[in-house]
């Protein structure tokens, strides 16, 4: 065969190979783009079907938007009958419970004395930040009602700082210095049931660092009370890794001082 005529064919080869690659990484796109549309489009179906229903049951519900209603709905799995139990349970209990439409600093005076909870800055998808210094908390006058309020005193500042388009928040979850003279189990499950029920996908992800090994037999009484969606969002940093793993979703210029970042904490 002519020497001049075998790189025409490697040439060629090498073009059809392209070519092939090409259109399966269309055909890979195009199947993407149709199971991600058909998936918006049953979110809506169900979004829509559960408007239809929880406004039968509370007209406040026609106040909220589709976004809030999603929210619930991705925390039972886009189970509609599920999701609208859940969500009116919500709506209850936020009219009893804060019936001024919030919680006001007043009302949690021996929680912010405490200087136990910081938030500023955001990671690289636009999340808000918060720091709470575990060592902190202390058992205090005002007990545990005045803890379940201060909780939804903090998360409403938290989702109140986040930008369009973004729906949950990043916690950590600072353990140094941490005794059993700050453990509280009563206030852990109280704000998990808070969050879990009443702030579903609120949550993006929670670092726990700093954690000494008597916080572990804590752990223990409280973990079988997360569920498995909240559960795969905690990770729990071993020290020699803290800078790195938060610099993995925080850019140095929104993390706090304290973890080497360049933000100092502010008071939430």
């Amino acid at each position: 065969m002519d020497s001049d005529i075998i790189p025409e064919l490697e040439s060629n080869k090498t073009m059809k190979d392209e070519a092939e690659q090409a259109v399966t990484r269309l055909h890979t796109t195009t199947s993407n783009e149709m199971k991600s549309s058909t998936q918006e489009t049953e979110e809506m179906r169900r979004i829509r079907q559960m408007r239809v229903f929880v406004e039968r049951k509370d007209a406040f519900s026609k106040v909220v938007d589709d976004l809030m209603l999603r929210r619930f709905l991705c925390a039972r799995d886009l189970d509609v009958e599920q999701a609208s139990a859940m969500f009116l349970k919500y709506l209850k209990w936020r009219q009893s419970f804060a019936p001024n439409g919030s919680i006001s600093a007043s009302e949690v005076p021996n929680q912010i004395a405490q200087n136990k909870l910081f938030s500023q800055g955001s990671d690289k998808r636009g999340r808000p930040i918060a720091v709470l210094l575990g060592a902190r908390h202390f058992q205090v006058k005002g007990g545990l009602k005045e803890f379940k309020r201060y909780v939804v005193y903090a998360f409403d500042k938290l989702c109140a700082r986040m930008p369009p388009g973004q729906e949950k928040f990043i916690f950590i979850g600072d353990l140094e210095g941490w005794g059993y003279s700050n453990s509280d189990i009563r206030a852990y499950l109280g704000a998990l049931s808070i969050l879990q029920d009443y702030y579903p996908e609120r949550l993006g992800k929670m670092f726990i660092v700093h954690v000494p090994f008597v916080f572990m037999t804590v752990w223990k009484i409280v973990c079988p009370f997360i569920d498995n969606k909240t559960k795969e969002k905690i990770v729990f940093v071993e020290n020699k890794m803290l800078k790195s793993t938060l610099l993995e979703e925080i850019d140095e210029s929104q993390l706090p001082e304290k973890y080497g970042g360049k933000l100092p904490l502010v008071p939430i």
